[in-house]
């Protein structure tokens, strides 16, 4: 795995965990750029090492997702509408990205909330993992989605490639934070604001209601302060929890055409074999 400030991920323990359940070894490393692993400007030089050293791809995270782009040879049809890789595979010489992470999204959405009302959504960042997230929950029939990022040119870049692969009407670029959420039916913070390294909440949680849902990215910790506050006041939520593990699972069959158990993983990354890894 490829990030910064990823010392709290449980991806090695929860991909080593499910080739042991399916009876082989496979080895999963983290490379941390706040840890000084490697450098982050040096991306090329990485994947080449790796390459080198028989590594069958690797993951890649927060703030690599589109970085990484410019460093591989052919990209699958969803990353290149995502513009965003999560899962690069070395295939043959060649570096081939992927994005799992939006059909990670949405099976645990899916998962945790199957009645959700999905009328109008807004959604906080419009990064790597933003754009993701976006797709999924256009795709999973969200009727409008309201974008916002603290950068501007950003959360418009993705409002108009959104446009483009589902239509102008379902997808805007919040003028005001506080109106849009009170007319949403959801939340979605795809923003990094709530993991350990950057602690707090992306929204002032006055706006949030009871009939508002909530949804995260974040999975360390699984209750970000975001998910704390609306539980208390008693909105429906989604931890960021089912993302990585389906994201993983697909991730898992790329890297070694075995197929999981995602319902294992689940169980796995729950369980006290993974605590703290």
């Amino acid at each position: 795995m490829i990030g910064s400030g990823i010392g709290g991920s449980k991806s090695p323990a929860l991909h080593m965990a499910e080739a042991k359940a399916l009876g082989f070894r496979l080895t999963y490393e983290r490379f941390d750029a706040a840890a000084g692993d490697f450098d982050p400007d040096q991306l090329d030089a990485l994947l080449t090492r790796l390459q080198a050293d028989g590594f069958a791809g690797v993951n890649v995270t927060h703030p690599f997702k589109q970085r990484i782009m410019d460093h591989l040879d052919t990209l699958s049809p969803d990353a290149r509408a995502l513009g965003a890789v999560n899962t690069i595979v070395f295939r043959d010489g060649r570096r081939v990205g992927y994005n799992t992470d939006w059909i990670g999204w949405k099976r645990g959405f899916e998962r945790a909330l199957p009645d959700a009302r999905l009328g109008r959504v807004v959604q906080l960042g419009a990064g790597g993992a933003g754009s993701a997230v976006a797709y999924a929950a256009l795709t999973l029939g969200v009727g409008h989605l309201v974008l916002h990022d603290v950068d501007a040119g950003r959360a418009a870049g993705l409002c108009e490639n959104l446009r483009g692969l589902f239509g102008a009407a379902r997808v805007e670029v919040a003028e005001s934070l506080p109106p849009a959420i009170a007319a949403a039916d959801g939340l979605i913070n795809a923003t990094p604001i709530g993991m350990q390294q950057y602690p707090g909440t992306p929204v002032d949680v006055s706006l949030l209601r009871p009939e508002l849902w909530v949804a995260e990215i974040v999975y360390v910790p699984p209750e970000t302060e975001l998910l704390k506050q609306a539980r208390r006041i008693g909105c429906p939520t989604v931890d960021g929890v089912g993302m990585v593990v389906f994201q993983a699972a697909v991730a898992f069959e790329l890297f070694t055409g075995r197929v999981p158990d995602p319902e294992r993983m689940l169980r796995a990354f729950h369980g006290t074999s993974l605590a703290g890894a």
